[in-house]
């Protein structure tokens, strides 16, 4: 009966996972018809990747990242063209 148990379980955890890997292919599928209708509508999509990296730091690492960036960048003598 336990042995029953357990396998039932396992069954059921893995049916889960397996669920929620189709709904991450699924949701992948819409992030990548996002990206697209973008392009298809004049914006660059490796830029929008970038904001989109950007925006999940928080204020004080992105902070630090543009000031990292700002400091090679000036290392190597190239200008940036914006202010970070």
């Amino acid at each position: 009966m336990t042995v029953n148990v357990a396998a039932e379980q396992l069954r059921l955890f893995v049916e889960r996972y397996e669920r929620l890997d189709e709904e991450a292919k699924g949701l992948a599928d819409d992030k990548k018809d996002v990206l697209l209708e973008a392009k298809a509508n004049g914006f660059c999509v490796k830029t929008i990747r970038k904001i989109i990296a950007l925006r999940k730091l928080d204020a004080n690492t992105r902070q630090e990242a543009e000031a990292l960036l700002a400091t090679y960048a000036a290392a190597l003598g190239m200008q940036l063209g914006f202010d970070i």
